[in-house]
């Protein structure tokens, strides 16, 4: 992915993108885009994860709600890199 004068896009601004394009998304175009793109099991392991990472600790329920979806964004973008981006720089944080 491209920005228009042709430079590549950074891992920064991919994210951002992202972020935009899931602001825009219906919730039936959400559902649609997780079920072509995150194996169930997946989104299981996420929400069973976070379960057990905010029992140990003092977690706020609003903050444990949320941390599949952070999760999720995270293995989202992830998938999104390896599709669009050619040779991603190692040392690109």
């Amino acid at each position: 992915m491209s920005l228009p004068d042709d430079n590549p896009l950074t891992r920064e601004e991919l994210a951002w993108q992202l972020v935009e394009l899931f602001d825009e998304l219906r919730v039936d175009q959400l559902n649609e885009m997780l079920a072509k793109n995150v194996p169930l099991e997946t989104l299981e392991f996420f929400a069973s994860y976070a379960d057990d990472f905010c029992e140990g600790d003092n977690v706020g329920e609003s903050t444990r709600k949320r941390l599949p979806n952070l999760m999720l964004l995270g293995y989202l973008l992830r998938v999104l890199e390896e599709r669009l981006l050619v040779e991603p720089d190692p040392f690109d944080a």
